[in-house]
């Protein structure tokens, strides 16, 4: 199993996917890759403009993608792809569609038999067992909050530390012990902006320039950094 999952496609003042492109690069290897796209968390933006967008960026490192709403059939596009590439944007509105059109199974099988797979934001997401950790707006309700299911812990993307001025609603972090509360068993990784996790087989390690905040109930929130063990997340 190979996955890069990454917290946000944009750091402040970059162009889009600026800051993991190398990260992207180094992940797929030297060989041409031509990476199925599925673009579902688009909303205010056609599934066309977002592959455009996203296969500009995969040319710069030597890439394609083909996104996977060209297909008549996704589930027999899922099974011939390279590579599979997630993106960003609504989670709910990306797993109604993955769900709806039958690609939990498909795309899990799929990289659980060594297809690579690379996911920003919702698409970090997905690579969950839920989306019960997503930060977006509930606007459209899928059959279930059950995902790919490709790692055993919860990621929250995006994950902010700071409570702004004049804000008495709750922090991040207690959404997250809210979450870890009415699930014990389950970690959370909350992935700060600029930061990702490359799983290989049993091996997990951070890149960035940020620290990632763990959660599990009955623990004290820790910090782990860039040299630290993550392999406890996949237990």
């Amino acid at each position: 199993m190979k996955l890069l999952l990454i917290s946000n496609s944009t750091n402040q003042g970059e162009e889009y996917l600026h800051h993991p492109r190398q990260a992207i690069k180094e992940f797929l290897g030297p060989r041409h890759v031509k990476a199925l796209f599925i673009p579902y968390a688009a909303v205010t933006f056609s599934y066309d403009e977002y592959e455009a967008r996203v296969s500009a960026k995969f040319r710069e490192i030597g890439h394609d993608v083909i996104s996977i709403h060209r297909y008549g059939d996704p589930a027999a596009a899922v099974k011939s792809a390279d590579a599979i590439v997630v993106g960003g944007g609504n989670t709910w509105q990306l797993l109604s569609k993955i769900q709806e059109n039958g690609l939990v199974d498909a795309v899990r099988e799929k990289v659980m038999n060594g297809t690579p797979y690379i996911g920003w934001s919702a698409g970090s997401n997905v690579a969950c067992p839920t989306i019960m950790t997503t930060n977006d707006m509930a606007i459209t309700e899928p059959a279930s909050f059950k995902a790919f299911n490709l790692v055993p812990f919860q990621i929250n993307p995006h994950y902010l530390d700071a409570n702004p001025a004049g804000h008495a609603g709750e922090t991040r972090e207690q959404r997250i012990e809210e979450f870890i509360e009415l699930n014990p068993g389950i970690w959370v990784a909350g992935l700060r902006e600029g930061t990702m996790l490359w799983i290989e087989n049993d091996g997990v390690r951070l890149s960035g320039p940020s620290p990632a905040r763990i959660f599990r109930k009955g623990r004290q929130p820790s910090e782990l950094h860039e040299k630290d063990d993550f392999s406890f997340l996949l237990i």
